[in-house]
């Protein structure tokens, strides 16, 4: 039987699908342009300069945009999501959470820890730590999806409320490790800006989340300017818009992570994944992949990710904490776990962060690793999980 919940969570794989083809499409563009005639111009497209706001002469680049900008946007709905999920869907009660969550902290742990024992002795690169600790998505979801009604809805929910809470946990890790020296005047004005919401909701009645995201662009500016990093205004206007619903069963929560999610899907990221995935391969050779920051990357995206994923799911079952989810096997958990390799999106995301003030060579080599070890990752989870499913079906 088709619930309100199940129907969602098919509709949300289907867009994820989606757009992690429009995501690949983007990168390989990406790649295409930074090895071409058409080099130069890439980068003069990303270091456009553009004014922060019509009344300053304040000029960030187009690169800054996207990754400060835009980025926040996507951040927003994945608050919005996680706020969701919290109060009504696969994170809302423990017994639901548990195993997702255990196996989140494994996977963001043990990729990290192999990339801190290959750059232990370098304080610059030892800055990346978390860039295999984070797990895509989109991308993630997308691969499961392509095997159909072989993977069992269960093992979508379990893969998918992981990926959430990979997701806070990077929230986390951004706003106490990426963030820059705070400006406490900054800091109040985003606090005041945050009770916006509350007032216009419980004491005006208003609904319209056209307000909300205009109060959410105040926010980001403040957030900003504070020195902690701007996408945070996302996530935490994201937890102060209300779930009240009203007479049609909606509210402002749900319609504006509705409203959202085609955007990000189909525009932010893929403009995200096109801003980020050019690395030019002049003067490379396969030796650079034995430099640790994408020796650190690319074990820590395919082999820490397993063992952490995998590893802290077993464990945590025959424990007799958790069960193993329904109709799940253990190949296919170990399928998933392989999945989480996939860093793609917000790999990219925390390397610009950690390596924003170094030499221009390690974003270089975090663009190659994180594309090796997302390929690599997808096309084995895929395959372990294609093999996976043909045996639990016959």
């Amino acid at each position: 039987m088709s619930t309100p919940i199940h129907r969602a969570l098919r509709e949300f794989v289907k867009l994820e699908s989606s757009s992690s083809i429009l995501l690949l499409i983007a990168a390989i563009l990406a790649l295409l342009m930074s090895n071409s005639m058409l080099a130069d111009f890439y980068s003069a497209l990303l270091h456009t300069p553009i004014p922060i706001t019509p009344l300053n002469t304040e000029l960030e680049p187009l690169e800054f945009w996207i990754n400060d900008g835009l980025m926040a946007i996507f951040f927003l709905l994945v608050g919005l999501e996680l706020k969701r999920e919290m109060l009504e869907g696969q994170l809302s009660t423990g017994s639901q959470v548990v195993l997702p969550a255990i196996a989140a902290v494994g996977g963001m742990a043990v990729p990290a820890l192999i990339y801190v024992a290959f750059n232990w002795h370098n304080p610059i690169t030892l800055n990346g730590w978390a860039i295999p600790a984070a797990t895509d998505i989109a991308f993630s979801l997308g691969i499961l999806a392509l095997l159909g009604s072989r993977a069992p809805l269960s093992l979508k929910v379990f893969l998918m409320a992981l990926a959430i809470i990979d997701d806070l946990g990077a929230i986390l890790i951004i706003a106490l490790f990426y963030s820059g020296h705070l400006d406490l005047s900054y800091l109040a004005f985003a606090a005041v800006t945050l009770a916006v919401p509350v007032i216009l909701f419980h004491w005006k009645g208003i609904t319209n989340i056209t307000v909300y995201l205009i109060v959410g662009i105040i926010l980001w500016f403040f957030v900003l300017k504070s020195g902690i990093h701007a996408t945070i205004a996302g996530v935490a206007l994201a937890f102060f818009i209300p779930n009240v619903k009203d007479s049609h069963g909606h509210s402002p929560l749900h319609r504006m992570e509705k409203a959202l999610h085609p955007w990000v899907a189909y525009g932010i990221l893929p403009i995200f994944a096109f801003a980020n995935a050019g690395v030019s391969f002049e003067g490379m050779s396969l030796d650079i992949l034995w430099e640790p920051v994408p020796l650190g990357i690319v074990l820590g995206l395919f082999v820490g990710k397993q063992l952490g994923v995998f590893g802290f799911t077993w464990l945590t079952i025959k424990l007799g904490i958790a069960q193993l989810p329904e109709r799940a096997t253990w190949g296919t958990i170990y399928g998933v776990a392989t999945l989480c390799g996939v860093g793609f999106t917000m790999s990219f995301f925390i390397g610009s962060l950690a390596f924003a003030n170094a030499n221009a060579a390690y974003m270089d080599q975090v663009r190659l690793a994180v594309l090796l070890g997302s390929f690599i990752s997808a096309i084995m989870g895929y395959m372990i999980l294609f093999i996976a499913t043909a045996k639990s079906d016959a």
